[in-house]
């Protein structure tokens, strides 16, 4: 009988407690389901708000991204918070939390660390060519976390801010205007002065490449085998490829048609008998 009375008693307190609880957390899921609800339409604002306005799309995307986290990590205080858990314990739980998480995640940190300081002095921005980590990109996105490259051959790179901040980084689009060198061999029978001519006459007809600087021709080096000339020229960022491969292109063809010849390695094998 004693037993039968102390389990009644338990049940009874087990009854009373889900009845304490049971409206806490219908209240909780509520808050939930609103605050999912209203983190989705204050994105929806933020984006808007960027959209309407002239702002750095670096700056848009790390914000977005930011704003996004932060306000899931308060909907989930406030919903653990009305569940009954102690606003002290609560701190006390973060705080022994966040010690664990940071030791966990100092890699994380650091990338988060590393997407404030590319915000900050901006050494590239969405759109942009870099060169950085062994990848070469058109930068695609930048979140507070990680940087997205586009690929020449159109794949998708993401690197860790961390990385980036520390590291050396290449943007080809830091400046409107490229200088190109290209190194070219001729024999040393051939005439060099034609040989330059030939080329300036080409990057004069080459659209995109800039008068001012004007190109130039050098003797870079008295090669074994060859006379390598070097031309330089600079051209604007949309035009220097274009430019680029059409010189090539051209000097070929030009060589071809004065008679200038282009050395290349040649093996010479002599049959005995």
């Amino acid at each position: 009988m004693e037993k039968f009375t102390n389990y009644k008693e338990h049940i009874d307190q087990l009854i009373n407690w889900a009845w304490d609880f049971f409206p806490n957390l219908i209240l909780a899921i509520i808050i939930l389901i609103v605050g999912l609800w209203i983190i989705k339409f204050i994105n929806r604002l933020v984006r808007k708000f960027f959209e309407k306005r002239d702002y750095d799309l670096t700056l848009e995307s790390f914000l977005q991204s930011f704003i996004k986290i932060a306000l899931k990590v308060l909907l989930f205080v406030l919903v653990i918070t009305q569940l009954g858990v102690k606003s002290s314990s609560l701190v006390a739980i973060i705080g022994a939390a966040g010690l664990a998480i940071g030791l966990a995640l100092q890699g994380s940190l650091a990338n988060f660390a590393g997407g404030v300081l590319i915000l900050l002095f901006k050494p590239f921005k969405i759109g942009d060519f870099i060169s950085a980590q062994g990848v070469d990109g058109v930068v695609k996105e930048i979140s507070i976390f990680t940087t997205k490259l586009n690929t020449f051959g159109n794949q998708l790179a993401i690197i860790p801010n961390g990385q980036l901040s520390n590291n050396n980084i290449i943007n080809y689009n830091a400046e409107n205007t490229r200088r190109d060198k290209i190194d070219v061999g001729i024999g040393y029978g051939s005439n060099i002065k034609k040989a330059k001519d030939i080329l300036l006459q080409i990057c004069a007809e080459t659209p995109g490449i800039l008068t001012d600087p004007a190109p130039e021709v050098y003797v870079g080096e008295l090669a074994e085998s060859s006379v390598n000339l070097s031309l330089r020229f600079w051209a604007g960022n949309d035009d220097f490829w274009p430019a680029h491969f059409h010189v090539l292109e051209e000097l070929k063809h030009r060589f071809d048609e004065e008679n200038i010849e282009i050395p290349f390695p040649q093996r010479t094998v002599h049959q005995v008998g």
